[in-house]
């Protein structure tokens, strides 16, 4: 335990993650919150995560600029895990240098998953003749008036196979000397679980509260300091985010459905 008082500051990463102005988490959106940091002194970086996931490069890339900061900053930084840090929610906490969780927490996710709807049915149904013309043997990939064909999904699980790795690779960056090199097939299967079993697995280092962690590592006089993004100004005027309230409404619903997955 370090007798001297400490300032650690602390950032709140929860919710969807996904591009531009739809959801609460993604690079443009947290700017005002990284710019804050960049001038603000402190010994250590907290960041609280409650996310089933999202974009994987929206995740990379917010990951990307934590790690950016600590560096430069020559910190530490230490993620604490609330209900769910999932796929890229995951992504996010392992930014951190060491990670933490509640006991009830879900922790994993390491996976990517795509999916969409078919209406070939539907319109025959309706009576409905669609007409498209494409310059590009591969612009009508994975179109969902027309029946999946193998080439297509071939070619999305090739994707899917190349961002799972991007993924596997960044997790094994920041995680590789905690992993049983045995449960490495496990741990990169897609799958979850609560925080005791995640322990054991490496995803996190232990059970902890963000609050009595810092107070145990380093004194009852340490100092968390809550560093929130900045509100823009159609936020200050209630006008939402940056999206119609029709498209917000969506990924409210989205994102209310990613976190109902792990029976949140």
């Amino acid at each position: 335990m370090f007798s001297s008082s400490k300032t650690i500051v602390s950032i709140d990463l929860k919710g969807m993650i996904a591009s531009g102005g739809r959801a609460p988490l993604n690079i443009e959106n947290l700017n005002g919150l990284f710019t804050k940091l960049n001038k603000t002194k402190f010994d250590a970086l907290s960041v609280v995560v409650n996310s089933p996931g999202g974009s994987p490069v929206q995740s990379s890339l917010i990951a990307q600029k934590i790690r950016e900061i600590c560096l430069k900053k020559k910190i530490k930084c230490y993620c604490f895990v609330e209900d769910v840090a999932a796929s890229g929610g995951y992504w996010l906490a392992c930014a951190a240098d060491e990670i933490y969780a509640d006991v009830n927490s879900i922790v994993g996710s390491i996976g990517v998953i795509s999916g969409g709807f078919g209406f070939t049915e539907l319109i025959k149904k309706v009576g409905v003749e669609r007409r498209i013309f494409t310059a590009g043997e591969n612009k009508s990939f994975l179109d969902p008036f027309e029946k999946i064909n193998k080439k297509d999904t071939e070619k999305l699980k090739n994707l899917q196979k190349q961002i799972h790795q991007n993924f596997i690779d960044w997790v094994t960056s920041r995680r590789k000397k905690k992993f049983n090199q045995k449960n490495l097939k496990k741990i990169f299967s897609g799958s979850f679980w609560l925080s005791h079993e995640a322990k054991d697995l490496g995803l996190i280092d232990g059970i902890y509260s963000e609050t009595s962690f810092f107070k145990s590592k380093y004194g009852e006089k340490t100092k968390i300091k809550k560093i929130k993004q900045p509100k823009s100004l159609k936020q200050k005027l209630g006008l939402g985010i940056t999206s119609p309230m029709t498209d917000e409404l969506f990924m409210k619903i989205k994102e209310e459905l990613m976190f109902n997955k792990f029976g949140l």
